[in-house]
């Protein structure tokens, strides 16, 4: 269109040949052609003959003129079209005078690309290193509009970027095609949750630009090093786009598209930026992902790719005058290396795109030539044309695979390998069915056998009634009673058959325990022999009386066996007290019980790393994972203790085999990261990173469709969480909540001690009864002086409703309704639960920085702490009040206040803390801890009555020494002697170590008037060395008062 001086334009139409015209009465008619518009005939061209190959040349233009105020307009230019009508001229016959013609035909020309300019034809860019210093050059072209509303089938074919392939479907290559994938998946920048409903609606309902086009090269290994290194300095790599008009050109040339001729070609120049670290992952061979298109400004690439050359514009202006249908072949002849596994076949894959809210599709690798600027070349600033990509939303999706990792993944099988080769498995010993064990078993088994059918001999003669513990029997009537039973099992021959029943157990103790099998060499060695084994023999029979003996006929109490489960909380109990050698010996009892349960071993080692003994905490990681090499929090803790002891290549043994055995796990994949942080390896820091994020989405989001349960319930309502034990299931024993019932024997009660406790509890709800446990360290005296104060108390044991004391520890609590919040975070968690310290402020500062996390309530508690354990109370109580006014209702906040002004020294603002913990509706983390530094400040208070219900609070969660001594301190302060007794008695069956707990039982004793037992309960305050130096003044001034209870007066 031309412009004219008035208002209107100039629309000038030019018809320059003609081609196959035939006429009626010839093949070599004369022709014209008339153009019309709007009605009206815009003029006839000269007449002209149509050559024999059918062609006419008419040079005909004609025009018209667009006027906004009448006549043709805009909108009359959109929707009429103009007709060429081609006529015949037929030859004159004799006295004819006017000329007569026919149409040949008519053409009708739609004027609407007037208004929408020229045909544009979309280029997409890149460049690959080749064979020596120059790059290999990949050229997208002729993407396919698509109008809105049509979605794109999956999976489609992929098409060879190249021109004239004429057999239909001959442009798809085989066997290859784009199957898409979901967009979280994706390495790009819009794979994210918000981003789905803009993607949906780009790809479906806005136009687009489709390529399909799949593009290969060869990288040699100089290529791969080159390749590698772009990638680990510039990390972005520019894939450019820019529009080109296109006009059709002759017949002749059908199916051609030209570049028309104009100096401005390049518009709309934009450029994605490709980040293609994930390339350098270990294992990584494809990433694939939409990239945002923005406007291409020198400055602004250069800054982000290092790169100092535009593809099309500097390097590739040959690019733009041969724009041609199709891609560009490989212009280079790549040779083929002889290593052939360092050759890295790379296929660039253009999937589909759009325009303005779009999807540009296509490949991408990196784009730089060399290191000097084209002299004369004006460096691009500004780039109005490339802003409209920002504005509409433009991205482009791409594809890159590698047929080789770059970065080769070691395989499970090495990984494996290596685990072995630095712990060697030990699997535990097959038993043995025979030895000196079994054939002692066999022993005990005959006599429960003997013991049995005795007894039923002794009923038939004398009846069931005699038997019953307090029958009114004089001994003379018992004598005489052994005598009869004697007489009849000697008449009926039963006597000697129990000897021979007998005699082959003893034969297999003679054997397998003392390994006599040969003759004595003399009568004195015969006769020493036989009286030790005659009363190794006693012994042993007294032993299986002790269990086979009927309920009602046991008299005084039975054992109470502590479970590992109980020693693990009084483990736990010591070590919060500072008490580090009892808690080893806690800890060492329960390795002792049940060496094969790695959790034990992975416990004790969480003490060790706390008092900062690495190389035994080393060791008791390495012996949980000889145990089980597939367990992960034992490959992570041996990982965490390599690092810590800056053995690298071990730690990433462990962190890598860990991942590798267990994909989703987020704790894995973030201390993988920490362990690159801290090896300077940027890259595998973000794929470990990246990696976890990934996966704690994951199950997010499965937690949002499918809900879950924080704190499982066992039996009545008993709640557990794994805040004693981290370390996951292993096996059935150590960390699910067993809820044992005793077999009722005739008679039984409930002893007065579990009424006070069920009729005084009123702070809790649920009726659950504690499981009373005893330890026996040594058969001493110690021991059979409890047990005598615990005649009461063994009958009714047998109706308690036991329940393990690590289930009820932590029973619902504030951190199981928390979000799992971040990677960091989740980590943070796991390394405070081993106390692993030395890590936990290098993950806080990644909490500190990351976009999902920042200052939070939990962030500032774990940062109090950590300070809290260093006893920096400064710090500590900073960060506290930090949390507090992130979270006031928080009891966790509170519980840790109390602790710090407990161990401050400041108990009055402790009790106020510890009192506002336990109001809370939900639970702190650490009841136990709670509710015995609050009884203990009631105690000096002298608040009793408040002490006494605290600790009986605690006895029904989680019962230990301490909770039970503190009980019955309380009672004792308040004259409840009896209930003081029990309560004692019940500390002294846990820990009968514990001077203060014989020393209150001196002062029981001596106030119920029972000398002998409050002597022997003071002889023992005095061998444990009570350091309570006011308490062994009151217990003598009672002594005095009495007048018994010291036996050096």
């Amino acid at each position: 269109m031309e412009q004219v001086p008035s208002t209107g334009k100039l629309v000038n139409i030019t018809v320059a040949n003609g081609y196959d015209l035939k006429g009626f009465k010839g093949d070599t008619p004369v022709t014209f052609v008339r153009a019309e518009f709007n009605h009206a005939v815009l003029g006839d061209s000269s007449k002209v003959t149509v050559s024999s190959e059918g062609s006419a040349k008419y040079n005909f233009t004609s025009s018209f003129e667009l006027s906004p105020e009448g006549g043709i307009t805009l909108d009359g230019l959109a929707h009429k079209p103009l007709f060429l009508t081609v006529t015949e001229v037929l030859p004159k016959e004799k006295k004819q005078k006017e000329e007569k013609t026919l149409t040949l035909g008519q053409a009708v020309l739609d004027l609407l690309p007037l208004l929408e300019g020229p045909q544009q034809n979309y280029m997409v860019g890149l460049q690959v290193p080749s064979v020596g210093e120059k790059d290999y050059p990949i050229i997208f072209k002729n993407g396919n509009l698509k109008l809105g509303g049509e979605r794109e089938t999956i999976p489609r074919p992929k098409k060879w970027p190249i021109a004239n392939i004429l057999a239909p479907g001959a442009n798809n290559i085989p066997d290859a095609f784009i199957v898409g994938g979901p967009y979280e998946e994706e390495e790009g920048e819009l794979n994210h949750p918000e981003d789905r409903e803009f993607r949906n609606q780009a790809e479906c309902m806005k136009k687009r630009i489709v390529w399909d086009l799949e593009s290969r090269c060869y990288l040699d290994p100089s290529a791969v090093a080159s390749f590698q290194k772009r990638i680990a300095d510039c990390r972005l790599w520019p894939v450019e786009l820019t529009r080109v008009p296109l006009v059709v050109v002759p017949k002749g040339k059908a199916g051609r598209l030209e570049k028309a001729d104009d100096e401005n070609q390049l518009s709309f120049h934009g450029v994605a930026y490709v980040n293609m670290v994930p390339l350098l992952y270990p294992g990584v061979k494809r990433i694939r992902g939409a990239f945002h298109v923005y406007p291409y400004l020198d400055s602004t690439v250069f800054e982000k790719t290092k790169c100092l050359f535009s593809l099309f514009r500097d390097t590739g202006h040959h690019f733009i005058h041969n724009n041609k249908v199709g891609g560009i072949n490989s212009p280079l002849s790549k040779p083929v290396s002889k290593n052939l596994k360092e050759e890295k076949p790379v296929r660039d894959k253009d999937v589909d795109g759009r325009i303005r809210p779009g999807d540009l599709q296509a490949p991408s690798i990196k784009s730089q030539s060399s290191d000097t600027p084209l002299e004369g070349e004006t460096p691009l600033r500004h780039n109005p044309e490339g802003q409209q990509y920002l504005e509409a939303g433009t991205y482009i999706v791409l594809e890159i695979q590698l047929d080789k990792a770059l970065v080769p993944k070691r395989m499970p099988e090495e990984l494996a390998r290596r685990v072995k080769e630095m712990i060697p498995p030990r699997p535990p010993l097959a038993r043995r069915m025979g030895g000196a064990q079994k054939a002692v078993s066999d022993y005990h088994t005959q006599i429960k056998s003997i013991s049995r059918a005795i007894l039923d001999e002794y009923h038939r003669m004398f009846g069931k009634q005699v038997t019953k513990v307090g029958s009114d029997l004089d001994s003379e009537t018992l004598e005489e009673q052994k005598c009869q039973l004697n007489y009849e099992l000697n008449c009926s021959g039963k006597y000697f058959a129990f000897k021979e029943q007998l005699k082959h157990a003893v034969v297999k103790i003679v054997r397998e325990k003392y390994l006599k099998t040969t003759a004595f060499e003399s009568q004195e060695e015969l006769q020493t022999f036989i009286s030790e084994l005659y009363v190794f023999l006693v012994d042993q029979m007294h032993v299986a009386l002790n269990q086979t003996m009927p309920d009602d006929l046991q008299g005084t109490a039975s054992t109470i066996h502590t479970s590992t489960e109980q020693l693990q909380l009084f483990a736990f109990e010591a070590e919060v007290n500072e008490n580090f050698e009892m808690a080893a010996v806690y800890y060492e009892e329960r390795l002792v019980r049940e060496p094969q349960n790695l959790d034990h071993w992975l416990d004790y080692g969480a003490f060790c790393l706390l008092t900062e003994d690495n190389i035994k905490a080393q060791e008791c990681f390495r012996k949980a994972l000889s145990l089980n090499e597939s367990h992960i929090h034992s490959l992570l803790l041996c990982g965490v203790l390599a690092v810590l002891m800056e053995h690298y290549e071990q730690a990433e043994i462990f962190f890598e085999d860990a991942t590798c055995l267990e994909p989703t796990n987020v704790i894995a994949w973030t201390l993988l990261g920490l362990f690159y942080e801290i090896q300077n390896n940027d890259i595998r820091m973000e794929m470990a990173f990246h990696e976890a994020f990934k996966q704690l989405q994951a199950q997010q989001g499965k937690q949002k469709s499918t809900g879950t349960i924080e704190n499982f319930e066992v039996d009545e309502g008993v709640k557990m969480e794994s805040s004693i034990g981290p370390w996951g299931t292993t096996n059935d024993s150590s960390t699910t909540a067993i809820k044992m019932e005793g077999t009722t024997g005739p008679g039984a009660a409930l002893s007065s001690l579990y009424e006070f406790l069920e009729e005084s509890s009123k702070l809790q709800p649920e009726s659950q009864e504690p499981m009373l446990i005893s330890q026996s360290l040594e058969p001493s005296p110690v021991h059979k002086s409890s047990n005598v104060l615990l005649k009461e108390i063994t009958a009714k044991k047998e109706t308690l409703k036991c329940q393990d004391s690590a289930a009820c520890l932590h029973s619902a609590s504030y951190s199981g309704s928390q979000t799992p919040g971040t990677i960091f975070m989740e980590t943070i968690r796991f390394l405070m639960k081993v106390n692993a310290v030395q890590f936990v402020h290098r993950v806080l500062a990644h909490e500190l920085l990351c976009p999902q996390g920042g200052p939070s309530c939990e962030y500032y508690l774990v940062l109090a702490q950590t300070h809290l354990l260093k006893k920096d109370f400064a710090k500590t109580e900073e960060y506290l009040q930090q949390a507090s006014q992130m979270d006031y209702l928080n009891p966790n906040v509170w519980g840790v206040k109390g602790h710090l002004y407990f161990l401050s020294g400041n108990h009055a603002e402790a009790k106020a803390c510890y009192e506002r913990t336990i109001s809370f509706v939900v639970d702190a983390s650490e009841m136990h801890f709670i509710f015995l530094r609050l009884g203990h400040i009631y105690l000096e208070e002298r608040e009793y009555e408040k002490a006494k219900q605290i600790y009986i609070q605690a006895c029904k969660r989680s019962p230990s020494c301490l909770t039970w001594l503190g009980l019955g301190i309380a009672c004792y302060r308040l004259e409840e002697l009896t209930e003081a007794e029990d309560a004692l008695s019940e500390a002294n069956a846990l820990n009968n170590y514990n001077a203060e707990v014989w020393a209150y039982l001196a002062l029981v004793c001596l106030k119920a008037g029972r000398q002998l037992e409050a002597e022997q309960a003071y002889k023992y305050t005095i061998k444990l060395k009570l350091k309570d130096e006011a308490l062994l003044a009151e217990i003598h001034t009672v002594q005095e008062m009495v007048g018994f209870g010291n036996p050096s007066f």
